[in-house]
């Protein structure tokens, strides 16, 4: 995907960061969603096992079959809408604001902006021991209005990525108030 799709750039403006969520936080969908596929073969070995003459049956063997490919479809979309959710949500950090595009399901999406020289804090959370292990966690960033905040979930090296952003901030706070 272009950003140049998503953001409209001003001529000054130079890309920073392109930051997602970590890939280890979507592990846990892979591993929900290979359980979820698994669970209609073993009810089939299960049912076969304890009623053998239940699915030798041609009317209750199709409806079995249909039954599995509709549960599959809908396991299917369930993992493709968690996995665009994870690839779409994005923060891109520029030398001049922050752009959050927040992936809501497979056809909503919600894009907010925030101008590095309002910045007031930038906090970072990181929790946990795979957190700690992989080196990812939260972002908040925060400014003066009680309304307008951002958070950066799971991303890789949060301190690395608060540290920038305060750095960016002075940066941008000195063009726009000249000091």
């Amino acid at each position: 995907m272009r950003l140049a799709y998503l953001i409209k750039q001003k001529s000054y403006e130079k890309i920073e960061h392109v930051l997602r969520r970590h890939p280890i936080t979507f592990i846990p969908y892979v591993f929900l969603f290979l359980l979820i596929i698994s669970l209609p073969v073993g009810v089939y070995f299960m049912v076969s096992a304890i009623f053998p003459i239940f699915l030798d049956r041609e009317g209750t063997y199709v409806l079995a079959i249909l039954l599995a490919s509709a549960y599959y479809l809908v396991s299917y979309v369930l993992f493709y809408t968690q996995f665009v959710e994870y690839y779409l949500d994005m923060w891109i950090v520029t030398n001049d604001r922050i752009v959050d595009i927040e992936q809501l399901g497979l056809f909503a999406r919600s894009v907010s902006e925030l101008d590095l020289f309002r910045i007031q804090d930038v906090t970072t959370d990181v929790h946990g021991f795979f957190s700690t292990i992989f080196h990812y966690g939260d972002v908040t960033v925060k400014t003066a209005s009680s309304n307008v905040g951002i958070v950066f979930r799971n991303v890789p090296n949060p301190n690395k990525v608060r540290e920038d952003l305060i750095r960016l901030s002075h940066e941008d706070r000195k063009y726009h108030f000249g000091g």
